[in-house]
């Protein structure tokens, strides 16, 4: 009896794993003779485990679509790579009516892609589990990567550059959200990418649940580099379903362009959707343009908390920054503000009176802020002013204490995607570099179309997974804020826009056609190269032990 049961629970094992490894299949698409598949529009169903290998140099058809028959898992995702090995040029897929690449399906990662030009936006994202890896998103007339409100869970972006996306006030390079009813708890992590040189909108405006913001460069958006509220209410989902919670560790920032002397950061809300949340910036390393009034965090409706840790804050050719504007901040519970061993120029205003630790001075000491075309924030000597005087880790907000936070950065960003190791030499240095460390890549002004290359993981480990006022700047002043800019105001707020779809809203990108499933959820496959012989063995495996279980 007991070897009945024993070969009865390996039997339901191997019929278990036989769907799994029936999935797995490679395919192979692009122009050479090798090829299984001249465009990737051509894919049959894809399952878990699946690997769709695109020949690099070559040019495909936008408007490809990963549905929702084509899932993989959470241990076996489906992975779309571009093969770019001996310095070929990654594949470049090019336009679409819609969208460039729309992923519905869940558990998939996308590498070494070259992606532009789709009508809409280039990357619309309404899936759980995708990952974006050492890719160049560019060109995109409205988003260049849009995470649409409702059927959208986890997405990670890591080493990839997006440039010249966004459209006027409302199109941004990244709107990113998540469907706090779908998905509860779900992550937009962004890791060591590059996003620079927008046409309009944000750099990064995110209306997730949570979001890690990890060692990036960030420079030149028309607003504000990063935007991080709540969700929009005309998406279905109320603001109250979860409060936002924002991580922000280890980044370089910077105000240039056409409209540099704009915020850098917005925290809380836009006029459409209050996060009513936590906020903690630490290790980043913040320059703001010439002449600038206009705050570095603007706070915006409803938001619980802000706390700033080991920052520098300067502006380029010298000169104090203002730093907090709050004059349209709705408390949830009254103020709370904290911040530890921050530095800042001498001369800035609006420094918050809760800030223990700071220091002021004319010049942090960096190797270069003040030309854009050989910037290298990082301390020149150990003499800097922000050398060996941060705090690791800064201290806990007792008050609102920031759930499972990323202690200190253990990189530091290029400027270019990718990264470099953070080590610890002596005490942590203030800002988004450690002194006795390599310094970022220069990279000659930032040149419009060549999109960095292949740029090699240089990041020290996977990495920073600790969780899942008036004041002269934009507001009731000729700037954005009930005033003709972004907020009550034509700004990047109010765009919800029209965009209910019969279950799938966008973001921020229009409306989208939905999927046409038959309302059963169901998930079809189909047969693939490889599957037969596994398949086979499996079947034959499963009747010999019915056989001998039956002796």
């Amino acid at each position: 009896m007991g070897r009945m049961r024993a070969y009865a629970s390996l039997l339901a094992i191997v019929l278990c794993l036989a769907p799994a490894l029936a999935h797995a299949a490679t395919y192979r698409v692009g122009p050479s003779a090798a090829a299984d598949f001249r465009q990737l529009t051509e894919l049959p169903a894809l399952g878990p485990g699946d690997l769709v290998e695109v020949e690099g140099g070559a040019d495909y058809n936008g408007g490809v679509i990963f549905d929702i028959d084509s899932d993989g898992t959470v241990a076996m995702p489906v992975v779309i790579r571009g093969l770019v090995a001996g310095g070929v040029a990654r594949p470049r897929i090019v336009g679409g009516a819609n969208n460039t690449i729309e992923l519905q399906g869940d558990h998939y990662v996308l590498e070494n892609l070259d992606v532009s030009g789709g009508a809409r936006r280039c990357v619309y994202h309404h899936a759980n589990d995708i990952t974006v890896r050492d890719s160049v998103v560019h060109d995109c007339p409205r988003q260049g990567i849009l995470g649409a409100d409702n059927d959208s869970g986890s997405l990670t972006l890591e080493r990839v550059e997006v440039h010249h996306c966004g459209e006027g006030t409302q199109n941004h390079q990244i709107y990113m959200a998540t469907d706090e009813v779908a998905y509860p708890g779900s992550v937009f992590r962004m890791q060591h990418c590059w996003i620079h040189d927008a046409n309009g909108g944000n750099n990064v405006k995110s209306r997730a649940e949570r979001n890690e913001i990890y060692s990036n460069w960030l420079e030149g958006a028309y607003y504000h580099e990063l935007e991080l509220i709540g969700p929009d209410p005309s998406g279905g989902i109320d603001e109250d379903e979860a409060r936002e919670d924002s991580d922000v560790v280890g980044n370089v920032l910077v105000k240039r362009g056409s409209n540099e002397r704009f915020s850098v950061v917005r925290f809380g809300g836009d006029g459409t959707g209050q996060s009513q949340g936590r906020y903690r910036f630490a290790f980043n390393t913040v320059i703001v343009a010439p002449g600038s009034g206009a705050a570095v965090f603007r706070l915006f409706t409803g938001l619980e908390s802000v706390e700033m840790h080991s920052n520098v804050f300067a502006m380029r050719g010298g000169g104090g920054v203002n730093l907090l504007r709050e004059v349209e901040a709705v408390w949830v519970r009254g103020r709370l503000v904290s911040g530890t061993n921050n530095w800042v120029s001498t001369g800035s205003t609006n420094v918050p009176t809760e800030w223990t630790g700071t220091l002021m001075g004319a010049d942090p000491g960096l190797v270069e802020i003040d030309a854009l075309a050989t910037l290298d924030p990082s301390p020149a000597s150990m003499s800097s002013a922000v050398v060996d005087n941060g705090l690791e880790p800064p201290p806990a907000f007792a008050t609102a204490p920031f759930p499972s936070p990323l202690d200190a950065p253990t990189t530091s960003p290029l400027h270019a995607p990718g990264s470099l190791p953070r080590a610890l030499v002596g005490t942590i240095d203030r800002g988004a570099y450690e002194f006795g460390t390599p310094s970022p890549a220069v990279d000659a002004g930032v040149v419009p179309g060549t999109d960095g290359g292949v740029i090699a993981d240089t990041d020290a480990g996977p990495g920073f997974d600790g969780g899942p006022g008036f004041d002269g700047g934009p507001g009731f002043d000729g700037g954005p804020g009930f005033d003709g800019g972004p907020n009550f105001d034509g700004g990047p707020n109010f765009d919800a826009g029209t965009r209910v779809d019969a279950g799938r809203v966008d973001a921020g990108g229009g409306v989208t056609p939905p999927s046409d499933d038959g309302g059963c959820g169901c998930r079809t496959t189909g047969t693939r190269r490889g599957d037969g012989l596994a398949l086979g063995a499996l079947l034959m495996l499963a009747l010999a032990l019915l056989r001998r279980t039956r002796r």
